[in-house]
């Protein structure tokens, strides 16, 4: 539990040790980068809070569900903003993460609470007999859990995990509302907002364009997992 739970935190915090100023960044290219990190991070830590809920150590469970329940009841934004606001107060300007930073943060916990839920349906639909099965051939129970249990459940849940992804994509737009972030969004409401371009009214072309964006991301990103779907055997 403890490894799964920091292994995430200390990958990302060698990602983003690979670039000095991630305040720098901007546009759509931020969008993808915030979604694909917090994605990476936000998966493990799912699979540990599931499990940790399915835990028969009560502590473990309970803590896991505690967490699950108090991040899905409170809405993303409210999040982000508690993230810009309350750090600042909390730690000194010198350990103060960046709004990048925070943003990646607060979206992998979000999506990890959710992340959860989804993987124990997954579990809780696999019939006992697998692991039955995996008993009778004298399997250890972390062995039970890696070739039978986790395979089976990831793989029948993963159109919702995939949904879940896409929400996180469109949902970095509001790291730019509530962080500042200089995210698509923000963009295409700066460049209308120039005196040059004030009086032509372009906001609708360039809303537009920029929803165009995301929907061509997503649209892919959905076919490409019905493919996997179909490889897998998953979809009919």
């Amino acid at each position: 539990m403890i490894v799964g739970v920091v292994a995430p935190f200390v990958a990302l915090n060698w990602l983003l040790g690979a670039v000095d100023k991630w305040d720098d960044v901007g546009g759509f290219y931020l969008n993808i980068v915030v979604a694909f990190i917090s994605t990476v991070v936000a998966i493990p830590l799912g699979i540990v809070f599931a499990l940790g809920r399915r835990s028969k150590m009560r502590i473990i469970s309970a803590l896991s569900t505690v967490y699950i329940e108090i991040v899905r009841a409170g809405p993303l934004f409210v999040w982000l903003f508690l993230a810009g606001q309350l750090v600042t107060f909390v730690l000194p300007g010198t350990f103060s993460p960046q709004d990048v930073l925070r943003a990646i943060i607060v979206f992998a916990l979000f999506t990890a609470a959710y992340m959860a839920e989804i993987v124990r349906g997954g579990l809780q639909a696999l019939p006992k007999g697998q692991v039955e099965a995996g008993q009778a051939v004298g399997l250890s129970s972390f062995q039970q859990l890696r070739f039978i249990v986790l395979p089976q459940a990831l793989r029948n849940v993963i159109p919702a995990m995939v949904g879940q992804i896409i929400s996180l994509f469109k949902d970095t737009t509001l790291a730019g509302i509530a962080l500042g972030l200089f995210e698509m969004v923000q963009v295409a409401t700066s460049i209308t907002s120039q005196e040059q371009f004030r009086t032509e009214f372009r906001l609708f072309e360039t809303m537009l364009f920029a929803a165009l964006l995301f929907w061509v991301v997503s649209y892919t990103f959905s076919k490409e997992s019905q493919r996997f779907e179909r490889k897998l055997k998953v979809a009919k």
